[in-house]
């Protein structure tokens, strides 16, 4: 094959320093945006971010000659900067340290994005931490 192809959806999850919910309604739009630019000029399209006041949530295609470590250090880094410069918050704004990142199979794009889109009416009924674990076990990265 002369041609290599590469289409790599991510779901990435990551919070805020100690699920501080910072993120409010009226900043979402703006902290999803700059999101989103940061993501496309690493050569990552974005589907969807929505998330919590505590975490987001985000389906993207991988750019191939880019890690997910790097890509999401890279966006973690750069969003604190901006919410910081911004003053859009009224305390200093951080990510806490780790993310969760799973692979999605062309067939589960469009479930993974309507559970994204729907992450409002979903935390009702669940917390940050019970979504989390579940994650982690249906990925087999937990037993209890």
């Amino acid at each position: 094959m002369s041609h290599s192809f590469n289409k790599i959806w991510i779901h990435a999850i990551w919070g805020t320093k100690e699920r501080i919910p910072l993120i409010h309604q009226n900043i979402e739009k703006e902290v999803y945006q700059f999101i989103t630019e940061q993501l496309q000029e690493l050569g990552c399209p974005v589907r969807i971010i929505n998330g919590m006041p505590d975490h987001i949530h985000c389906l993207f295609l991988l750019n191939p000659q880019k890690s997910i470590a790097e890509v999401i250090k890279q966006i973690k880094g750069s969003g604190s900067h901006f919410i910081n410069q911004s003053n859009i918050v009224t305390e200093e704004f951080a990510w806490q340290t780790g993310y969760a990142s799973y692979s999605v199979s062309e067939s589960g794009v469009e479930m993974v994005f309507e559970y994204i889109k729907n992450q409002k009416s979903h935390h009702q009924k669940k917390t940050f931490q019970q979504e989390f674990d579940e994650f982690l076990k249906l990925y087999g990265l937990y037993n209890e």
